[in-house]
Order: C-alpha cells, then structure tokens, then sequence
C-alpha cells in the first residue's frame, strides 16, 4: 500500500513538470519554461536549402523582469524586435541541434549573418567545432559580465562588447534574420507573457 501511494505521489509531482516544457512541434525538440530568472518566449526551427533540412530547434529566454517591465506591452511590433536585439538585459538563445553540423558549416553560417559585425567575428567563431546531433549552443548576453557562448557543454571566453552581442542575436530577431518565420517563432509566446 506504501509502495502504490510513493508511486501515486510521484506522479502527480512528475505531471506538473513535464507540463513545464514546451516542444518544437517539428522536431518534437523540447525546452524548459523556465530557466533561472528567465522565460521561453518562443521556440522554433532552423531549416537550410530549399529542401528544408532541419539544423537545430532554438528557444529564446528573456529575464523575467523585462517580460513584465519594459517589454510589457510590446507584443507584435518592431519595438519588441528592437529590444530584443540591442536591449542590455540577461537574454539567451539556446540552439538544440538535431543534426551532425562541421566546424565549417557552423563557422560559414555564422560568418554570413555576422559579416559586418566588426572584428570580434573571427575571435568568437573560433570557439566554435563540430557539433553532433543531441548537443547545444547556449549563447548568453549577461549585463556587466558579456557574451557567453558555451558549445557542447563547454564554456567558451566571454566577449563583452554590447555592439557585438547585438549583432549576435539580430541573426535571428534582426531586420534581416537568417530565416522570417523563426524570427517570429521565437516572440510566439509574447502575446500571453507581456499583456
């Protein structure tokens, strides 16, 4: 009778966790809600070539106090975008990779986006190698600290240069984003988190 009321209680304690994830629908990808003092705003998918192969499935944090400060009200428009661009809050994007990707491939990606970016392009790619299917890119900005990348579960050098780290995360959120409807994938959940 102990066992079955242990295993009742467990999951009643586990359901309420597995609701607190949220899934990339097309590669069924999942992220946490929460991570610290941030929240998921959107998730969505990194597709390459015209025959839409599948990359990563990428989730945007955004600290908690902008969702109800200066964000609050801002779902939708050009602002929000802005914000989440050059803002200097704690923001990050976590890239969930769903395929093998080379060094090159990522470094060639990155160079692209990040063509005019100034100088610290080259230093920050060079923290980048191969990444297999399963593994992560976290890229961080942390207000008074940096850029904070971490590849694979390795911490890489901080970059503290706001300009850069703009530039950084106008690859997905900028008025040229590398793919239009991630860009808007990943605000997906603003209109709920910032009436």
């Amino acid at each position: 009778m102990h066992r079955l009321l242990a295993v009742m209680l467990m999951l009643f304690c586990i359901g309420p966790a597995l609701a607190q994830e949220i899934a990339e629908p097309k590669t069924n990808t999942k992220f946490a809600v929460k991570d610290g003092d941030t929240t998921l705003l959107g998730v969505g998918l990194r597709t390459k070539t015209m025959l839409k192969v599948k990359v990563y499935a990428i989730g945007l944090y955004v600290a908690d106090a902008e969702l109800s400060g200066p964000l609050k009200g801002k779902a939708g428009t050009l602002e929000l975008y802005r914000e989440l661009v050059n803002g200097d809050f704690k923001k990050k994007v976590v890239m969930k990779f769903v395929r093998d990707v080379s060094t090159n491939q990522i470094r060639d990606a990155f160079r692209e986006s990040l063509k005019n970016a100034g100088p610290r392009t080259e230093e920050w790619m060079a923290d980048f190698n191969d990444i297999r299917s399963g593994q992560e890119i976290v890229i961080a900005w942390v207000p008074g600290t940096g850029l904070e990348t971490k590849v694979a579960g390795a911490d890489k050098p901080v970059i503290n240069d706001k300009a850069f780290a703009s530039s950084v995360f106008g690859i997905w959120l900028g008025d040229k984003p590398v793919q239009d409807d991630l860009k808007k994938d990943l605000v997906a959940r603003s209109t709920d988190l910032l009436k």
